[in-house]
């Protein structure tokens, strides 16, 4: 399989920042960093959209999920606040990520700090169209927590 190619242009205030990078070999998200003049301190339940300073050029039929990293929600308790995020192909504006702080201390966020994940995935468009009636299936109408605990 072929990876996507994502055009990615840097913004004044990333001038200085890394393309998105995967950490390991495995890695299925590439890091985003903070681009911001100043630190940006995230009160304890405060939340702030933060500045990548990218632009991406996502290929028709992809998206970039924005999504948190493990160890700032761990060790911290940020996260991103509407995980995963959507960046659609047709979107040609900076990347934001919109962080919440859960933890009890508040936390400064730096310029060129890793601050959440990009993963790119494919995204077609499915057609909708009107029926009468939907297939039946064994589940139902069952919603949340129909299929039990574990």
């Amino acid at each position: 399989m072929t990876e996507p190619l994502i055009g990615v242009r840097r913004l004044p205030h990333a001038a200085d920042l890394d393309l998105p990078t995967y950490q390991s070999a495995g890695a299925a998200g590439a890091d985003l960093r903070a681009a911001l003049g100043e630190p940006l301190v995230l009160a304890p339940l405060g939340r702030a959209s933060v500045p990548t300073g990218l632009v991406f050029d996502i290929p028709d039929g992809f998206e970039v999920q924005v999504r948190p990293r493990s160890s700032l929600a761990r060790h911290h308790g940020v996260t991103v606040l509407n995980a995963p995020g959507t960046v659609d192909s047709d979107y040609r504006g900076e990347i934001m990520v919109l962080l919440v702080n859960l933890g009890a201390e508040p936390f400064a966020i730096r310029h060129g700090e890793r601050i959440a994940q990009a993963v790119v995935a494919p995204a077609p468009q499915a057609r909708f169209h009107a029926v009468e009636v939907v297939g039946e299936t064994t589940r139902g109408a069952g919603g949340f927590g129909s299929t039990g605990r574990t």
